[in-house]
């Protein structure tokens, strides 16, 4: 059974002795009328299950509502501060160094978490060892090893990479409709003062046309493969 939360034991993780954290970071908001409000925390859960697959890591429950404050013209979405987030991953890591474990890997699922990037600089600038996965090249590689059809720019919310890897590791949380959605806007240079309502109706900015599960496989292939290096630049 594909489970979204870990389900091992104290004694399987007594065994596994991992050194390693992953923790998925998603959210609660909107992915038009065709995907769930946990789109971002499905994926995120899903990468990390197929790190943990193949990784001796400790693979964590979900953070599962963030910073989307972009998306609060939408019903259902909710969001917490960007202080309340970094407090929250503050105090995980420092549970898991009480713990024993040498590294956390932040692995988020919504762009617009921005404020992770500053929590991980901090914590290495402490000798606290951290990461922040998947980076901008390892969805371009991505992209790339499962041939989407579009670019990381127009296919920015709902389109047809997080539609592929629904499709691919929960299809049964993708609902009709993803095939006539689309919507590209190709410049949105004042996102952050207008949010997504000033630039999309439906709350999609991407090519869900185009998506399907073998590219969803495709793309968490790719990423898994590119975990290890994440491992050799934590030295581990």
């Amino acid at each position: 059974m594909n489970h979204l939360l870990p389900t091992s034991t104290t004694e399987d993780e007594r065994q596994r002795s991992a050194r390693v954290a992953v923790l998925p970071i998603g959210s609660f908001e909107q992915h038009g009328t065709y995907l769930p409000l946990i789109t971002d925390t499905a994926i995120a859960a899903t990468i990390c299950q197929e790190l943990a697959d193949e990784y001796p890591l400790l693979q964590l429950p979900p953070i599962t509502i963030s910073c989307s404050h972009e998306h609060s013209a939408w019903t259902g979405t909710v969001s917490i501060s960007a202080q309340t987030l970094y407090s929250i991953i503050v105090d995980i890591a420092d549970s898991l160094n009480r713990a024993g474990k040498r590294a956390l890997v932040l692995v988020n699922g919504h762009g617009g978490n921005y404020v992770l990037s500053n929590i991980v600089q901090e914590a290495n600038a402490r000798d606290s060892r951290m990461a922040l996965f998947p980076t901008s090249q390892d969805w371009k590689d991505a992209r790339s090893a499962a041939q989407l059809g579009t670019t990381m720019h127009e296919d920015m919310h709902a389109g047809e990479i997080e539609t592929s890897i629904l499709l691919h590791a929960h299809p049964e949380l993708v609902r009709d409709g993803y095939g006539a959605a689309d919507w590209v806007v190709e410049d949105r240079r004042h996102l952050l003062v207008k949010g997504m309502a000033g630039y999309t109706k439906s709350g999609v900015m991407g090519r869900p046309s185009l998506a399907s599960a073998d590219k969803g496989k495709a793309v968490i292939a790719s990423l898994v493969h590119n975990f290890a290096d994440i491992l050799r630049e934590l030295n581990l």
